[in-house]
């Protein structure tokens, strides 16, 4: 028997979580069994835990969308018993049993080996969130973005994504503008490396200008809607945005204009149906350009009966930086 956080639904559609022990003929189907040592906190997490955000299929359900632990016992050769792996997307926690337990069983196709030079503590203070964050950085590069081009813009800066972000891009040598609605990040953010910091007010009013000065020669979005819509006016010619995220709102009121004169490029990021070798490539990159003190500071503690609370605050915007659970704990 082992400890798992269980989402059920009663006959009036509500849910509830709390943490239950069950055994391992609870676990869905899957060639690789995990002893789970941590796991952290998404916005889709906090949709599974609470009202389920149309994304769990069956209830009762176990969430955790990302997880990182010890293989204990494997029918694909590609594992073993005592490897280190991380998972993170896959439309695990969300249509299959997630990580929010001290026990998982996936596809090994879902795994990832842990990278040299991380642990399974660094690896979920990174999370699906610094994964996302890593992909959008190399995008940019892929793109043409260097250092020296001028200030990277970093929306929902104190965020999870954000905050990797930051991190990951001033380490590399980038000028960053961090995004923030919330003025007690400030010092937080410009720990992580920020130079600047731009007041969300700033960017959240619409402009009926379709193009603004160049501002900008990069920009990592996890916000969208207006926001989205008013920096595509402010990027440099050619420099391109990652687009992570909708915190601010899925519509994006924008025109084509920056696109056709000034060659902007959009670049949609996601992270949970990504190839398994640009996977690999994101998390060595994690491992070398992730300064870990940097990742150290972002770290809020947590169990498993701490995530229905937890859930509920990252749905309001209240969760700074990552939050760490120790499934053990």
């Amino acid at each position: 028997m082992f400890n798992a956080l269980i989402v059920d639904k009663d006959d009036e559609g509500k849910t509830s979580a709390s943490v239950q022990q069950i055994g391992e003929d609870r676990l869905p189907e899957g060639e690789v069994t995990v002893a789970v040592e941590y796991s952290t906190v998404n916005y889709k997490d906090g949709l599974c835990i609470g009202p389920g955000g149309g994304l769990v299929r069956n209830y009762p359900h176990v969430p955790g969308i990302d997880f990182a632990g010890t293989v204990e016992s494997s029918d694909d050769p590609r594992y073993k018993a005592g490897d280190k792996v991380v998972l993170t997307g896959w439309r695990v926690g969300e249509a299959h049993w997630g990580g929010y337990s001290q026990k998982a069983r996936v596809k090994a196709d879902w795994l990832v080996p842990l990278p040299q030079g991380l642990d399974a503590k660094q690896a979920m203070a990174v999370g699906t969130a610094g994964f996302t964050a890593m992909l959008s950085v190399m995008a940019l590069e892929d793109h043409g973005l260097k250092p020296g081009n001028g200030p990277v813009l970093v929306t929902g800066a104190a965020g999870g994504v954000g905050s990797v972000a930051t991190a990951i891009l001033a380490n590399l040598g980038y000028e960053v503008a961090a995004v923030t609605g919330r003025p007690e990040t400030e010092d937080y953010l410009k720990s992580l490396g920020a130079t600047q910091i731009v007041p969300r007010g700033e960017l959240n009013e619409t402009t009926k200008r379709p193009l603004e000065g160049e501002t900008w020669s990069g920009c990592v979005d996890a916000v969208g809607g207006e926001m989205l819509a008013r920096v595509l006016g402010q990027m440099k010619y050619g420099a391109s945005v990652a687009a992570v995220g909708l915190a601010g709102g899925a519509k994006l009121p924008a025109t084509v204009i920056p696109f056709l004169l000034r060659g902007v490029n959009l670049l949609g990021i996601d992270s949970v149906m990504q190839p398994y070798d640009n996977r690999l490539r994101a998390w060595e990159r994690v491992a070398k350009d992730l300064p870990m003190d940097k990742l150290e500071a972002m770290i809020q503690p947590a169990t498993l009966s701490d995530l229905p609370q937890l859930g509920a605050d990252i749905l309001n915007g209240q969760v700074k930086g990552r939050v760490l659970v120790d499934v053990n704990a």
